[in-house]
């Protein structure tokens, strides 16, 4: 996983090891390394207005795999983001993450899934008031990490998206593109199986986009699956990665090497 992946990349001792943490707490059915990492089965959600986001939706991510969803705004790619880690529940279907129904996981266990599942915010979700050190470092500090442990997985992480010289500035004091590396940094501390982003380049500038993506690319290499839910061609286009389309709710295509047309 990560841990040995960053051990090569940065030719330093690593330190990480919550995901091995989590692991113990979920399900003992978890499924094995050849099945795929996410199972959507015939997922509807709809609200209490009658208004239908997600129509019988199926698709599969494997481990390792990068996966582009793209789609009209409305389309549900960000409903798919919210199901899957559990921040909303299908109105029918299923979803599984590494074996398990995540329905059936306790509320007070679900944070042991989700560390598992790194989520990059387009809104950055960044406290103005804490250094970059401090904003990726509160991943782990939730957790009661020992300090040693967060002083050496927050230098690799930062490391890892390019910005270790920036660990002591404050959000104010960066770029958009810098604040997206930053939430990616964050993502990254629990060691995830898997790697969200919701719409990662919308609030950036092609430059940073292209440096973003980049960050990606490297992580995905690692062995970490990547689910990118965006409205840049660009990106989707350059990488040829398989392509997930969605319109009204359903999935209308999904294709290898894709392009975004």
């Amino acid at each position: 996983m990560l841990t040995s992946f960053l051990r090569v990349a940065l030719g330093a001792r690593i330190i990480i090891g919550y995901n091995a943490c989590a692991m113990k707490k979920l399900p003992k059915e978890a499924s094995p390394k050849s099945a795929p990492l996410v199972v959507f089965q015939d997922v509807t959600k709809c609200y209490a207005d009658g208004f239908t986001c997600l129509d019988a939706v199926s698709f599969t991510i494997d481990r390792g795999e990068f996966v582009f969803l793209v789609g009209r705004s409305g389309a549900g790619k960000s409903s798919i983001v919210k199901l899957l880690i559990r921040e909303q529940n299908p109105s029918s279907g299923s979803i599984t993450f590494d074996g398990v129904d995540i329905a059936t996981i306790p509320h007070q266990e679900l944070h042991h899934m989700r560390r598992r599942i790194g989520v990059v915010f387009q809104d950055f979700k960044i406290l103005p008031s804490k250094t970059v050190f401090d904003n990726v470092a509160i991943a782990l500090e939730v957790t009661d990490a020992p300090q040693n442990q967060i002083q050496e997985v927050v230098t690799n992480v930062l490391t890892l998206v390019g910005l270790l010289e920036k660990l002591h500035s404050f959000p104010a004091e960066l770029s958009g593109g810098e604040l997206q590396r930053v939430v990616i940094a964050r993502a990254l501390a629990h060691e995830p199986d898997l790697l969200v982003a919701d719409e990662p380049t919308g609030n950036i500038d092609p430059a940073a986009s292209a440096q973003i993506l980049e960050v990606f690319e490297k992580i995905n290499k690692m062995g970490v699956a990547v689910l990118m839910a965006t409205h840049d061609d660009r990106v989707v286009d350059k990488l040829k990665k398989r392509v997930i389309r969605l319109d009204n709710g359903r999935i209308v295509s999904d294709v290898q090497e894709g392009k975004y047309a």
